[in-house]
């Protein structure tokens, strides 16, 4: 019997299960939202029985749980980090998504109309299905680069960040407008496809831009009781964003992102707040969304698409996706094989295409069940091939760099009004060979210590407390163009006399 109580203690069951699992396949570089979506599988249908066969349903928590993931992405991406690679990633994240689209579709068309393969498609119809897949997963990306802390050469990881937000518009306009072209029966139009991917464009940039201001102007000037409210006001401004572009027929996800671009690239009262907020609801609609979508296939009956399925996934692995990224980085001559390589490995595919999978099933495009079995298949199978091999492949063609701390060791944040910076360093034997009190240290002007870390203890300084070597300092420092501790370094003593963090 369904009720309110059952539908909650059942999800929560799920979430609590997802991220127990989720826990001990990290251990093994199995990507998390690979176990979420087979968790979902587990207790769906084919598995613990549970019954869940909207996939209007579906799609409206994808579009909820996108909007908070491409804005979240967003904030955390650093104009400064993509400004260097930024034609490169508008390339992949257009002519890259065409270029796939167009390879895949005529891929599947010859499989469908020249092989004894188990599908039969229409050339119109393998277009379609080779759309749905044709951009990366923004979900995938963000989640395995940020949890793996996987710190690239070439600036290969912003460029990554950038076209997984980014490209989701193309393959979203091309869905709808082939759905509409086989629905209407008519022919492909391409002078209306790019009209309508302009206008798309246009609103979203538009847009996303303008709220992206206003949200940052609202939010630094507007008085409110409690701090919390600040999260919650931004997250129903992502939220009319979508809604508001999608109204006139631009494209709600890439305005989204370019408002969270805005917003975190902009100085932003109770970023901590806003920031620990996002990050939490994000992981949250992140688990929903991909329980979700597990719970909605029947995995039996993607059996009868397996071989088929197989055949794509690799062509896209392969051939289609390496094309692609060679043809849209070939005028950049700064950019190694190496690397282009390694862009052409991070073709994640995701929740995104299963999303877009929905639309042929709601519109009712003959087979659109096959190609919803067929989707999700490869995303399994680019999830598995592709996500758990991202570290090693990064490493195999030696593009890894070590891990950058983020912050310092004593967790102390400051609000973007204060116009300061925060530095930690750890005291070695020779930092203290002038004296061990914090009055012997020529400490620059402008700086000075907020905090000494012996351990686990925290120490008020002053100038008479005496340091230990293994003490950690936390200096504050008025002129963020200045590093304290390097000034510390070179007016101390020509070696190096402390190791920083």
């Amino acid at each position: 019997m369904i009720t309110a109580e059952n539908i909650l203690l059942i999800g929560s069951i799920l979430i609590f299960t997802s991220i127990l699992i989720s826990k001990t396949g990290y251990r093994f570089g199995i990507p998390t939202l690979l176990l979420f979506l087979i968790v979902g599988m587990l207790f769906g249908s084919d598995g613990l029985g549970i019954q869940f066969n909207s996939a209007s349903d579906a799609q409206f928590i994808g579009m909820m749980a996108l909007s908070i993931i491409l804005f979240s992405g967003g904030m955390d991406t650093k104009f400064h980090d993509i400004k260097p690679v930024l034609t490169q990633g508008i390339l992949l994240s257009t002519v890259g998504v065409l270029i796939t689209t167009t390879l895949t579709g005529l891929f599947i068309f010859f499989l469908s109309d020249h092989t004894k393969a188990n599908i039969e498609l229409t050339l119109l119809a393998s277009l379609l299905l080779a759309a749905t897949m044709s951009s990366t997963d923004s979900a995938s990306v963000f989640n395995l680069l940020r949890s793996q802390r996987m710190n690239l050469k070439e600036n290969l990881r912003p460029m990554l960040e950038l076209e997984s937000g980014s490209n989701d518009p193309m393959a979203y306009m091309l869905t709808i407008v082939l759905i509409q072209v086989i629905s209407s029966g008519s022919h492909l139009d391409l002078v209306v496809l790019f009209k309508d991917l302009f206008v798309q464009f246009l609103f979203g940039g538009v847009i996303g831009y303008a709220f992206g201001r206003f949200s940052v102007w609202l939010i630094n000037r507007i008085n409110l009781s409690n701090s919390s409210l600040y999260s919650i006001l931004l997250l129903s401004l992502v939220f009319i964003t979508f809604t508001l572009t999608d109204l006139v027929h631009g494209n709600g996800y890439l305005a989204v992102y370019i408002a969270g671009v805005v917003t975190g690239n902009a100085k932003l009262a109770y970023r901590k707040e806003t920031n620990t907020f996002m990050s939490g609801l994000t992981w949250l609609f992140q688990i929903i969304m991909f329980l979700t979508l597990g719970l909605l296939v029947n995995p039996y009956e993607m059996l009868s698409v397996a071989g088929v399925a197989i055949l794509i996934g690799v062509f896209m692995i392969v051939v289609a996706r390496p094309v692609s990224v060679f043809a849209c980085l070939l005028p950049f001559r700064g950019i190694s094989n190496k690397a282009r390589l390694f862009v052409s490995w991070v073709g994640l595919r995701g929740a995104v295409p299963i999303i877009f999978a929905t639309y042929p099933v709601i519109a009712k495009i003959p087979g659109s069940h096959q190609l919803f079995n067929i989707v999700f298949f490869i995303t399994l199978l680019s999830l598995v091939i592709q996500g758990m091999t991202i570290s090693s492949v990064a490493r195999w063609l030696k593009l890894d760099l070590p891990e950058e701390k983020e912050g310092n060791e004593f967790g102390v944040e400051l609000p973007d009004e204060i116009d300061t910076q925060l530095k930690d360093m750890t005291l070695t034997e020779e930092a203290l060979r002038n004296g061990n009190r914090l009055m012997d240290m020529n400490i620059p002007k402008g700086s000075l210590v907020m905090l000494v870390k012996r351990g686990n203890e925290f120490i008020i300084p002053n100038g008479q407390v005496e340091l230990k070597i293994g003490d950690k300092l936390l200096f504050i420092s008025d002129n963020k163009k200045v590093d304290p501790t390097q000034n510390l370094v070179t007016e101390k003593t020509t070696t190096n006399p402390v190791q920083e963090d």
